[in-house]
């Protein structure tokens, strides 16, 4: 394992100022707004404080507070965050990002979970914590072959575990994140001491009939989804090779893309994307996609899990203890996830949305202690 730390080329943030300054905009509909896709308006306002008001390199400074390492596991490079708390006895935690995610989503929950006692926890509640990039995401850098299914990525990362020493851990993911971490329990599950997720996908099985108003809410969601709102998943599954040209040539592009699922998946509540992420804090996850370059490779997840036919198979229950969180705009409902996971704790919020850990990390950190004091 090598220390690591952020050092991007001037050469790349010029390049990167050039490219905004020669943006070639579309027109659009009058009177559509976020109905078919980012209004060209806000973008160019969002492009605009990206090219003259964000500092990369103060939150490259900020980021480069946090130990970080790198090493080779099954042929590719791993970058990771490793954060040990003081406290005697900490419990080995890992946290897993998903897409359009990064290693960022964590920033506001490291203190927290490690140091409890400085923002009003328990110190019996802390966590040492192994953050990574999910290979072909950020800093792991693009990956150099096919076949990176999630079954792969949890094998990976139940290495990395093993490397740093940790014989028994906990396990904590959102988004493709919630599709990791129970893989890594099923198989691990004499390491794993249980699964926490938020944003996870539940699959209908059963009747529906019998769902309770706020189940049903969530079933519609999930519809609205598959109807209206994944077509970004239906490209990165079977064509992300054809999106790379795009995102990796115009960071006005991957800006876009990015910024969508921040605007459709956030709380609610929030009218726009920095009204629930900070918007400089959303710019360094954009930053990271383009400056490591990972557009195509971060896009070929969606692919390998598309054509996975292991994922998709029939499996028993993970016996392994999993607590749920469920945010606003999460579609998870507790009797279609019991068809596969050992479900000991399930919470539900009415603050925050699918970026947890961005939108509402104390109530993220919370829960997280609370699941896994129980185990």
């Amino acid at each position: 394992m090598e220390s690591f730390r952020i050092d991007v080329p001037q050469a790349d943030l010029d390049d990167l100022r050039r490219r905004l300054d020669a943006t070639r905009w579309p027109d659009e509909l009058p009177g559509v707004g976020w109905t078919r896709g980012v209004p060209v308006a806000y973008l160019k306002e969002l492009a605009d404080h990206w090219r003259h008001g964000y500092d990369w390199r103060a939150h490259e400074a900020r980021l480069n507070e946090i130990p970080q390492f790198t090493t080779e596991i099954d042929g590719t490079r791993l970058h990771f965050l490793h954060v040990r708390s003081a406290v005697e006895g900490a419990t080995p935690l890992m946290l897993i990002h998903g897409w359009p995610g990064s290693v960022v989503e964590f920033l506001d929950v490291i203190g927290p979970l490690t140091d409890p006692a400085a923002h009003g926890g328990d110190p019996a509640a802390a966590f040492h914590l192994v953050i990574p990039s999910l290979p072909g995401h950020g800093f792991s850098g693009p990956i150099a072959e096919a076949g990176w299914t999630d079954g792969r990525v949890a094998k990976a990362l139940t290495e990395l575990m093993a490397r740093l020493g940790y014989e028994r851990y906990g396990v904590q993911g959102g988004d493709v994140g919630a599709f990791v971490a129970p893989e890594m329990g099923r198989l691990a599950p004499e390491k794993v001491i249980g699964v926490h997720v938020n944003a996870l996908v539940t699959f209908p099985t059963g009747e529906a009939a019998s769902l309770t108003e706020r189940e049903q809410q969530r079933m519609a969601l999930f519809q609205r989804f598959q109807d209206d709102m994944s077509g970004y998943m239906q490209i990165q599954g079977t064509r992300p090779q054809t999106l790379a040209y795009a995102l990796t040539d115009s960071p006005t592009g991957q800006l876009a893309w990015i910024v969508e699922k921040f605007h459709e998946w956030t709380d609610p509540a929030a009218k726009l994307p920095e009204e629930a992420v900070d918007r400089d804090r959303l710019l360094t996850n954009v930053m990271i996609y383009w400056l490591t370059n990972t557009a195509r490779s971060s896009a070929n997840s969606y692919y390998e899990r598309f054509h996975d036919a292991a994922m998709w198979a029939p499996r028993g229950v993970s016996p392994v203890p999993t607590g749920v969180a469920v945010f606003t705009t999460d579609v998870a409902i507790r009797r279609f996830a019991e068809a596969a996971h050992t479900i000991r704790h399930w919470a539900e919020y009415d603050r925050g949305g699918h970026f947890a850990a961005l939108e509402a990390p104390d109530l993220l950190v919370a829960d997280v202690r609370e699941f896994f004091t129980a185990l």
